[in-house]
């Protein structure tokens, strides 16, 4: 990433803006409304294709014009969008060979939102040619601060089966493979006869009689992300021919499958993710938290924006739950705190036609009498008084891993239970952290871990060599790692590693596993842990030891007797492992002895309260979120910049609300 001032003055503040749904003079209404909000940056055009080129070759920037002129007028920068997640009828029409297929083979035609395929050499030329054409129009536009390229990359369209995709897809492979010999050995074609002899006959993995070669969907996977980053970068070398602005996309951290945001974030200037929350999820700040952290890792702990959320409910969901009164105003300021120095949502009017006109919005159709707009103009006012936080990092002592070739391989088709997913045994390990007041970075598992006193890996199926090494050599250098079950179990190609199950992680953790042996759902089965007993379900695995001691053992179940939880020293450090699931409550304990282990001290803070420090050059800034229906005291001295008060010993935060105080102490408990 390039090294660029920031997009605004302060922390920026806004949203998606698309004018283009409503009559001219409702565009005076619009910036008059978003400047008594505090507006200070909107996300213009990205959806608007159709009327910027009407017909092939032919544009009509005229509107545009008038946009981007009447924002500036009345100071409001651009973050100007490239239109190319939602390409026109006259491109379905005249390239019907760009659509995506699906796995089972059907074309998808147009009247939505998403790209074409991905692999169409028509598709990017055309959109590098809009994404040209506007910077060669924008390039020097003093409110054009910023490129926006196209929408949520990998969403809703990902994989692609179109022949574009699957011609591509070949020439991948020969680039990776050099040779259907190197091919047929990285994906273990001897199994089911499926040896390959001429590279025609090599496809994508579509729709078969029983589950495709896991090894080729993997890499099929790897293509994908491949293919729509090649999508971002055609765009942003266009724009790159004639603008200097920064540039980025809206990335979805833990929301995202297609990409792998490690590569992904190479790319961008900004690092920008949109977040939202999911419904059944009643504790849905802990996954809001879980997603800021990993975009600011991502971002290498750069300042990001938080490009998309809503201010109430979204439309797409089974159940869209309204956000009660304050809900947004944590949510936005949980992001800030978590290392976001702008603030944005979808969107600022809400629409009164298409398929998101239920979706809540900055302005909504109550309009500005209503509870939510509001609270925008509280919020933005707000954001207004914590300029000075902008450019402030957040640092952590512990490091959880995360990478998304382990996600695509895990959670391929028949893996020993449907109950161990990526994503969840992420979720569980990271709200144990969470509660515990315990601030986290996300790291791949081949990074320089050395910076932490802990490091995690709830899900790391697919581990290479490299990577085991690495953290083999962090815990011989004094670290601690704790390691969740079913970790190291097949290399890059999906294939159980030489040496059995675990076998790159037997250095630091001294064991290996010689069987998986999940458990029936009626079964109870639990782990006896330090004179405590702790309940556990769905899994459990034989282990093997070899240098570890038993920390923790099976009662009841397959693995009744045998070692659960196990602490082995290595070097300077020790290596956990923890070899059944635990939910949360139960992670407890095991946490509380690593964290002797790595000095990592929690909290203190009551249930319900998060706090962050972000470091700035003259003072620190203490982000606290009050999830609780009570006020809360902190032992902080300092000021609190939303409200003016300063206090020489502690702040009082009332129920549901948000402090930011500056300070140069780090928070203590004290809950009532």
């Amino acid at each position: 990433m390039t090294e660029f001032g920031w997009p605004t003055e302060g922390i920026s503040y806004g949203g998606d803006y698309n004018p283009e749904q409503w009559p001219r003079h409702v565009w005076d209404e619009d910036v008059a409304l978003m400047r008594e909000a505090g507006v200070n940056l909107v996300s213009v055009g990205i959806f608007s294709w159709a009327l910027l080129e009407p017909r092939e070759g032919e544009y009509d920037f005229g509107w545009l014009d008038d946009v981007i002129g009447l924002l500036h007028a009345n100071g409001i920068a651009v973050d100007l969008g490239t239109p190319t997640a939602a390409p026109p009828a006259w491109f379905y029409a005249t390239y019907p060979q760009a659509r995506v297929v699906t796995r089972d083979g059907t074309a998808l035609g147009p009247g939505s939102r998403g790209m074409v395929s991905p692999s169409s050499p028509e598709y990017r030329a055309a959109s590098a040619r809009i994404a040209g054409e506007l910077a060669r129009r924008y390039a020097d536009h003093p409110a054009v601060v910023m490129w926006h390229i196209h929408n949520e990359y990998g969403a809703p369209v990902g994989e692609d089966f179109s022949p574009a995709s699957v011609a591509a897809f070949r020439e991948w492979l020969r680039a990776r493979y050099g040779s259907l010999d190197g091919l047929n050995a990285a994906w273990g074609t001897a199994f089911w006869g499926q040896v390959y002899g001429e590279w025609e006959h090599v496809g994508a993995p579509a729709a078969t009689a029983s589950t495709p070669n896991p090894a080729q969907r993997l890499d099929f996977a790897r293509f994908t992300d491949d293919q729509l980053r090649a999508c971002f970068v055609n765009e942003r070398d266009a724009i790159r021919q004639h603008a200097a602005q920064p540039v980025t996309t809206n990335f979805m951290a833990h929301q995202s499958y297609n990409t792998d945001l490690w590569r992904w974030a190479r790319e961008v200037d900004v690092v920008s993710d949109d977040h939202y929350l999911w419904s059944p999820d009643e504790d849905g700040h802990v996954g809001l938290a879980l997603s800021a952290d990993l975009t600011r890792s991502v971002a290498r702990g750069k300042p990001w924006i938080l490009m998309e959320h809503s201010t109430s409910a979204v439309n797409w969901q089974g159940h869209n739950i309204a956000k009660r009164p304050g809900e947004m105003h944590r949510n936005a300021l949980t992001h800030l705190g978590r290392g976001a120095d702008g603030i944005l949502f979808f969107q600022w009017r809400a629409s009164r036609s298409g398929a998101e006109k239920f979706h809540s919005a900055m302005l909504p159709h109550a309009g500005t009498g209503s509870r939510v707009f509001r609270e925008v103009v509280d919020l933005g006012a707000k954001l207004g008084r914590l300029s000075e936080v902008r450019g402030s990092r957040v640092r952590a002592d512990v490091a959880v891993l995360y990478d998304w070739e382990s996600l695509w391989a895990q959670d391929l088709e028949w893996r020993p239970s449907d109950e161990l997913g990526f994503r969840e045994r992420v979720r569980a390990y990271y709200e144990r952290l969470w509660r515990d007041g315990v601030t986290v970075d996300f790291a791949h598992p081949e990074d320089d871990l050395s910076g932490y006193r802990l490091v995690v890996a709830p899900s790391s199926y697919l581990l290479t060599q490299a990577a085991g090494k690495n953290l083999a050599d962090y815990v011989a250098q004094g670290g601690t790692l704790l390691v969740s079950c079913f970790a190291g179990v097949v290399d890059e190609h999906d294939a159980v590693h030489e040496g059995g199950f675990g076998a790159p992680l037997r250095t630091a953790l001294g064991l290996t596993v010689e069987e998986f042996l999940p458990v029936r759902p009626q079964h109870d089965v639990a782990v006896d842990l330090d004179g405590a007993t702790v309940p556990t379900a769905a899994w459990s695995e034989h282990l093997v030891l070899d240098g570890a001691e038993v920390r923790g053992t099976y009662r009841g179940g397959p693995a009744d007797g045998m070692p659960a939880i196990t602490r082995h020293a290595h070097g300077e450090g020790q290596g956990w492992y923890v070899s059944t699931r635990l939910d949360v409550a139960a992670l407890a304990p095991v946490l509380a002895a690593v964290y002797a282990d790595a000095g990592v001290e929690p909290s203190g803070l009551p249930e319900g309260v998060e706090v962050v420090v972000r470091h700035g050059d003259a003072h620190d800034y203490v982000v606290a979120v009050n999830h609780r229906d009570e006020p809360v005291t902190l032992a902080v001295p300092g000021t609190d910049l939303l409200t003016g008060t300063e206090a020489d010993q502690q702040h009082e935060i009332g129920a549901g609300e948000v402090a930011v105080l500056r300070t140069t102490a780090r928070p203590q408990g004290g809950g009532r």
